[in-house]
């Protein structure tokens, strides 16, 4: 006959089933395991948009082309470019692919901390996380042509261009990352709301400091410099401000 367990067995064996109960150790090596997964899908992604290297290069071409559509060509200077970029482009693929798969895993992996209320907040953050940044990627790719055209008027027309592709790809990929990450302000800003770090009351009364701070940040973080690219990253982050400001009411109601 199976053996009925005492009162304190029965406790230790519910603190070990416990997620909240889990060791410095036990938390290290479910890190590990997050961390593993992350990387290999990064790795997976990357592998698979290596055989998309043409399509995604035609695709971060586009801005150019539509910015001088008579002159539009890429060249290199040194024989290791086109493998170079070759490589950078399809980590970029796996990177942008992968990231659902990692703001999981990082889900996945706070989960057993958060409350029941905080964990049916979780999937939408996620979700909206996911949908902000490739929001920000697109305005970036769209205002990017404009940039273009701003850069290359700056010098004079004494000057005639000659585009490394290495140099192109690296600044509006940048400009889409930052775009991206930038665009996350409005979920962190409710999330901190959720979590009482920030009220909407204390928000809504230094919403000119915050204007001022995002005009800077704006200034500061645009890699072009360009004043499409600031304004395209001021006037959003404004409206998400205030958009956060309501969405933190709604779900103090």
């Amino acid at each position: 006959m199976t053996e009925i367990p005492r009162p304190e067995g029965a406790k230790r064996l519910m603190a070990r089933r416990d997620p909240d109960a889990m060791s410095v150790g036990q938390h290290l090596v479910e890190l590990r395991r997050r961390l593993i997964i992350s990387i290999g899908a990064l790795a997976l992604f990357t592998f698979v948009s290596a055989f998309f290297y043409g399509w995604m290069l035609h695709f971060l071409q586009r801005p150019y082309c539509d910015a001088f559509p008579h002159h539009c060509s890429f060249y290199v200077t040194n024989p290791l470019d086109p493998l170079s970029l070759r490589v950078k482009l399809a980590f970029f693929g796996g990177l942008v692919l992968s990231t659902p798969i990692f703001l999981f895993q990082m889900w996945r992996f706070i989960n057993p901390g958060l409350r029941s209320k905080e964990r049916r907040y979780a999937i939408p953050f996620i979700i909206a996380a996911v949908v902000f940044f490739l929001l920000g990627c697109l305005t970036a790719y769209i205002i990017f042509p404009h940039a273009m055209k701003w850069l290359f008027s700056i010098g004079g027309s004494q000057l005639h261009d000659i585009v490394s592709p290495t140099a192109y790809l690296k600044l509006i990929v940048l400009l889409m990352i930052l775009f991206g990450l930038t665009y996350e302000f409005p979920v962190i800003l409710v999330a901190l709301e959720l979590m009482g770090v920030v009220s909407s009351k204390s928000l809504l009364a230094h919403w000119r400091w915050a204007i001022i701070a995002i005009v800077v940040v704006a200034g500061v973080f645009t890699p072009s410099s360009d004043p499409f690219s600031m304004l395209a990253l001021t006037i959003p982050l404004v409206i998400f401000y205030f958009g956060a400001i309501g969405v933190g009411k709604l779900f103090h109601r």
